[in-house]
């Protein structure tokens, strides 16, 4: 770890303590990954049994978007999201400090697809969704492309710090999720640009559309960038493996879009999303309140 000497605030002493848990996660980064993959699974089963972070939330997410499932199968699902959690968090360290050789084996499937959409010259948005392979997923598209991503400051300043420059080191251009301007330049500059938009929030590019059936505030502003850009909107997913290796999927742009009806490409899009999530449910980021803040007229489900 690097670069807080230029930021002397981030050393005052309320910030120690997570100085001292990154250092603990980077030194664990160079356990090999069999290693990681059973303190992942230790951890996992320690937060969910004894802390409980979000449990509620979880279950609330699994129970709305998967009625069909019996408690018991909400329970296990529930279980194994923790699971992967706790592995996603070893994943985010290797994405940004292991070096490419101690990566896990993965393989990039349709890379054809985002050089035939770069090839128009109007730039795409890699859309994806939030996965627990997030970070990993972004590091190994990079490293099989240039890709440049959207980016948003988590709360804390330190991993905020950290994070940044993470962004900077392995994407091309790092746009702030609320730069409009630097995301269109770098559209039009034909750049591909990592681009998650399944957590919605209320704005004037949002409405509450179906997630997994279940009413939920939505960004429609998918439509609205592509039609200022011309850019290709070509789908990405990572997806960790059984045999503990990892598939990013690349599919073809999406054809006739947008459409005049933003609302209608955002649910287009929202069931792309679905799919890809019943493919691996437990690597999805259940932990987010997905369904707060919908409004009036919607019950508050947390």
């Amino acid at each position: 770890m690097s670069g807080a000497s230029e930021h002397p605030r981030l050393w005052l002493p309320q910030h120690w303590p997570m100085w001292a848990g990154l250092g603990f996660l980077w030194l664990a980064d160079k356990l090999p990954w069999p290693e990681k993959r059973v303190l992942a699974r230790g951890l996992g089963w320690l937060v969910f049994h004894l802390v409980g972070i979000r449990r509620r939330v979880v279950f609330t997410n699994l129970k709305l978007c998967f009625p069909e499932k019996s408690l018991g199968e909400i329970n296990a699902l529930a279980r194994a999201h923790y699971d992967s959690l706790a592995l996603g968090l070893f994943e985010v360290c290797a994405g940004w400090w292991a070096k490419s050789s101690d990566l896990p084996p993965h393989r990039v499937v349709g890379l054809e697809h985002l050089t035939a959409a770069l090839a128009q010259g109007h730039g795409a948005l890699l859309l994806t969704a939030h996965f627990t392979t997030l970070e990993i997923g972004g590091r190994f598209m990079s490293m099989s492309h240039t890709m440049g991503g959207l980016y948003r400051d988590p709360n804390n300043p330190v991993v905020a710090h950290l994070m940044r420059g993470q962004r900077a080191r392995h994407m091309s251009p790092a746009v702030h999720f609320d730069d409009l301007r630097g995301l269109v330049r770098g559209l039009r500059g034909n750049a591909a640009i990592w681009y998650a938009p399944d957590q919605g929030k209320r704005s004037k590019s949002s409405e509450i559309l179906p997630f997994f059936g279940v009413p939920a505030i939505t960004n429609t502003a998918t439509s609205k960038i592509t039609e200022m850009t011309g850019c290709a909107v070509v789908p990405f997913f990572a997806k960790r493996e059984a045999d503990h290796s990892y598939t990013l999927t690349i599919l073809p742009a999406l054809e006739n879009f947008p459409t005049k009806d933003a609302a209608a490409d955002a649910v287009r899009i929202n069931r792309l999303i679905e799919h890809h999530v019943r493919l691996a449910p437990e690597q999805y980021f259940w932990v987010h309140k997905r369904f707060k803040a919908r409004g009036e007229g919607y019950p508050e489900v947390y």
